[in-house]
């Protein structure tokens, strides 16, 4: 049990991260098993508005890999990947889009309104908010885009009069068509558009480890000139490889800081935002 001591200290803790954080934009990636539990849920929901009453403006790119692939079953349409990534014919097209604009987007939406924040859901077509060509050299994946260009002038409006926007990674072409896009990539994207002052990525692991196996050895900071090594040693590995290289991208655009956190433990937003220890791995210049 903590003591009322202990609550006023861990309060006064969070003291000098409100003021420095206050007025600045915060772009959250919220995916992975952050999305599963209904408790995990709330508490994302819950960091989100609390970070709004204390001055920040956070800002949300959502992904839903898990919720298309359960669509798609009950549709009984087949879904192949090649290297990781959903081979997304028009038909497949059409079910991401409503899986990530009609149904995850808007359930985010009214959880932040639920827990007493204001959000507003968008996808990258609202505005043109995020224009996007065929991923280079991936035709054989069909729809799947990569960001040409984010339109801040939507989002800062919305921020300015005090909403939480919430944004789908569905992006449109300068011809029409519609792509999916990897909402790692779209989140670093939006952070360097806005001039955030921090970009979070929601991940299942506790960030980047010394030993892969061991959370433990918890890297709680870590330098871009150190990533090269820790790729070529393993340290950096898989899937936290396009992680890294999506924070690096917000870095060298203007981004102050970056982190790699687990989604998986309750309230990992407020504790690497607002504690001294923080709860994942901070990526920085240098």
């Amino acid at each position: 049990m903590v003591s009322v001591f202990e609550k006023a200290q861990i309060i006064v803790e969070a003291l000098p991260y409100i003021k420095a954080f206050y007025g600045r934009t915060v772009v959250v990636k919220y995916g992975g098993a952050a999305m599963g539990a209904p408790e995990l849920q709330d508490a994302v929901m819950q960091d989100l508005v609390l970070m709004k009453y204390v001055g920040m403006n956070p800002v949300v790119v959502h992904g839903g890999g898990p919720g298309i692939t359960s669509m798609l079953n009950r549709l009984g349409i087949k879904t192949r990947f090649v290297k990781g990534l959903r081979v997304t014919d028009p038909e497949v097209m059409e079910v991401v889009e409503m899986v990530l604009v009609g149904k995850i987007n808007k359930q985010i939406v009214a959880g932040i309104n639920r827990c007493g924040g204001k959000a507003i859901g968008l996808s990258g077509k609202d505005g043109a908010l995020i224009q996007a060509v065929q991923m280079n050299g991936a035709e054989e994946l069909g729809c799947v885009g990569e960001v040409t260009c984010i339109n801040p002038c939507v989002l800062k409006p919305l921020v300015e009069a005090g909403y939480i926007p919430v944004i789908a990674p569905i992006g449109i072409g300068q011809d029409g068509m519609t792509y999916n896009i990897n909402a790692d990539h779209v989140a670093s994207k939006i952070a360097v558009a806005l001039e955030a002052d921090k970009l979070i990525l929601l991940t299942d692991v506790p960030g980047i480890l010394a030993e892969p196996d061991n959370p433990s050895t918890l890297i709680s900071s870590i330098r871009v000139s150190e990533i090269p090594d820790l790729i070529t040693a393993g340290i950096i590995s898989g899937g936290m490889i396009p992680k890294v290289e999506c924070c690096i991208h917000a870095l060298e655009n203007g981004v102050a800081r970056t982190h790699i956190v687990d989604g998986r433990v309750p309230h990992s937003i407020l504790l690497e935002v607002l504690t001294d220890q923080g709860s994942g791995t901070m990526v920085v210049r240098g």
